[in-house]
């Protein structure tokens, strides 16, 4: 056989294979089962399409790193592609097509171009192509990066569904989370709620059943069993339940038996759980409520059904979402003792634990000022509302009935001893006088009338009408002097204005004005009952004024009153007291505020002994 026959026959070989593995590559490119195989079926069809190729590669990612990793290599999966990371890494920095000339010894021993172009979908880099052309001229390395251009779209197209597919994904399980949390929020009641989501989860998830517990005292207890109203917890059947949910609680993450991977962590809980169920596949998941794990959820499938990750995904989002529900429910059923008790716990563990920085500092001040304030001793004074009066205070009274006539004077006026206040009307005291001295005449005449005629009988009927009628002449006249009201000594007028009251009718013994001294004060304070106990004869205190508050007056205690009066809802003693000094600007009337000192006492005591004896005196009202 002659050679040309040879070569004509490898060459008809060389294209039967070529076009076994067009078809081969076609097939798998219309129906890929994962990206890989797509990616991998696309470039085995670009590489046919470009002449001189002689090695090609595509990387994809980011992965969990943030590397790109290859996962299709042309022609030899077991081919050595390192040589074109570089090429790759150019267009992944730069997202631009690139047609880069190499030196004869950078390939495999054959000068090359290399030819790429970046994966990009919606703004997101995907990853990269790049392929190694040898002998290549100028034209064909455009005309090859423009069929990767044009074929890319296959690849943009294939991501984008993806991307779609993922969307419609999280979608659907957005929308079962959803009706899940209202399942979980229909009931009011926490075994309820917990009921009726696993009965849900087990229709919804293709589960044969669905656990709930929460944890209690460092352990789970099983709450709710879809499809089971009533259940024993000390059967062996709940007791698996509990180690496995125990195992979940103790490592603070999810499992899944089998494992997903091989490097995945396995639990001998969920194995013993898993054996004993036929070996079911187990998905358990924390159900959390501010960063600490509150119960978990265990659901339960065939053996035939494994858990995969988007089912663990979604229950990571379940537990998230019905962790604080069923919290917030649990703490809504617990009793008054037991929310006073996780108060107390939630507190030592705030101020022993290893965060809470500031609630120590804090804590560790406030407990250094209480030793303080117990220890130190500070003057305990008792405190109450306190008015000046004057030393010796004279009313002013009407000394009978009668008019206003004259006001000289009104409150607040200085007077002196004997000076004129105000004036009655005298008028009918004037003619009762002038009737009186006129009968005294008549009883005289008619006196000496009898005398001179010897007659004893008339002298001493005279006489003594006489003396009757000059008495009550002498009381007119006093009267008359009592009309003109006068200062009885110098002082100022504490009460009394007749100003407007003048040709008024006053009664008989009316105040009409009040003095007061101005150089003798005395000071009233009313003290509550609460620290009458406390005052006592000879206490010296302090005094400031409504109307001199930068002057501080000093005093001392003369009388404890023992009768209360009551005022403003409580009962007040009246304790009298003299001022050490006097200040020009006193006047009486003034009011104040007054602080007697009773003696040394703890600081801690001043602040708190009326909140303590109040409540010593409820308790003894109440509860003994």
């Amino acid at each position: 056989m002659s050679s040309a026959s040879i070569h004509s026959s490898a060459e008809g070989v060389q294209a039967q294979v070529q076009a076994q593995d067009d078809a081969a590559a076609w097939s798998q490119f219309s129906a890929p089962a994962s990206t890989v195989e797509f990616c991998t079926s696309w470039l085995a069809i670009l590489c046919a399409q470009i002449d001189r190729v002689s090695g090609a590669l595509i990387v994809l990612g980011p992965d969990a790193g943030g590397g790109f990793n290859a996962v299709a290599v042309w022609p030899d999966v077991s081919r050595n592609m390192q040589y074109l990371g570089s090429a790759a890494e150019k267009v992944l920095t730069t997202r631009r097509g690139l047609v880069e000339h190499v030196s004869p010894g950078a390939g495999p021993g054959h000068a090359s171009a290399h030819v790429g172009y970046p994966i990009e979908v919606a703004g997101v880099l995907h990853g990269a192509v790049v392929l190694d052309i040898g002998h290549a001229s100028e034209p064909d390395l455009q005309r090859a990066l423009r069929l990767v251009h044009w074929g890319s779209a296959w690849l943009v197209d294939w991501f984008r569904q993806q991307l779609q597919a993922q969307q419609q994904q999280h979608a659907e399980r957005f929308v079962l989370a959803s009706d899940i949390v209202a399942t979980a929020l229909q009931e009011r009641r926490l075994g309820a709620s917990a009921l009726a989501v696993a009965n849900d989860l087990v229709m919804r998830l293709g589960c044969e059943r669905v656990n709930v517990g929460f944890e209690h005292a460092g352990s789970v207890a099983v709450k709710a069993i879809s499809h089971t109203a009533t259940f024993d917890a000390r059967s062996d059947f709940v007791r698996l339940i509990v180690d496995a949910m125990d195992e979940v609680l103790d490592l603070d993450m999810a499992m899944v038996h089998p494992p997903l991977d091989k490097e995945a962590v396995g639990g001998l809980a969920h194995a013993e759980l898993s054996a004993a169920r036929s070996e079911a596949s187990l998905l358990s998941v924390p159900l959390m409520d501010d960063g600490d794990t509150v119960g978990v959820l265990t659901l339960e499938r065939a053996r035939d059904k494994p858990f995969d990750q988007a089912d663990l995904a979604l229950c990571k989002t379940l537990g998230l979402l019905l962790g604080p529900i069923f919290e917030l429910k649990r703490q809504d059923e617990r009793s008054l003792w037991q929310r006073a008790r996780q108060r107390v716990r939630e507190g030592a563990m705030a101020l022993f634990g290893p965060r809470h920085p500031g609630l120590k500092l804090v804590t560790l001040v406030t407990l250094v000022g209480v030793v303080l304030l117990s220890v130190v001793s500070m003057s305990y004074r008792v405190t109450a509302k306190t008015m000046i009066e004057g030393a010796v205070q004279r009313a002013i009274v009407s000394p009978f009935q009668g008019y206003v006539a004259e006001s000289l004077v009104r409150a607040g006026d200085t007077v002196k001893a004997g000076q004129v206040l105000a004036k009655l009307d005298t008028r009918e005291l004037t003619l009762e006088r002038a009737r009186w001295a006129s009968e005294l005449e008549q009883m005289q005449s008619r006196y000496r009338l009898a005398a001179s005629s010897l007659d004893r009988a008339a002298m001493l009927v005279a006489g003594a009408q006489s003396e009757q009628s000059q008495a009550q002449l002498a009381l007119v006249e006093e009267r008359l002097e009592r009309a003109t009201l006068r200062a009885p000594f110098d002082g100022i007028v504490v009460l009394g204005d007749l100003s407007q009251l003048l040709g008024s009718p006053v009664e008989q013994g009316k105040v009409l004005f009040e003095v007061a001294p101005l150089d003798a004060y005395r000071v009233v304070m009313n003290v509550d009952e609460r620290d009458i106990a406390e005052v006592g004869v000879g206490q010296r205190g302090e005094l400031a004024l409504s109307g001199i508050p930068n002057e501080v007056l000093p005093f001392t205690v003369r009388q404890v009153t023992p009768i209360s009066t009551p005022q403003d809802g409580g009962n007040f003693f009246r304790v009298e007291a003299q001022l050490d000094r006097a200040s020009e600007r006193l006047r009486p009337g003034m009011e104040g505020i007054g602080k007697v000192r009773v003696g040394e006492r703890k600081v801690i005591w001043i602040w708190t002994h009326s909140l303590v004896e109040w409540l010593r005196l409820w308790t003894w009202k109440w509860l003994l």
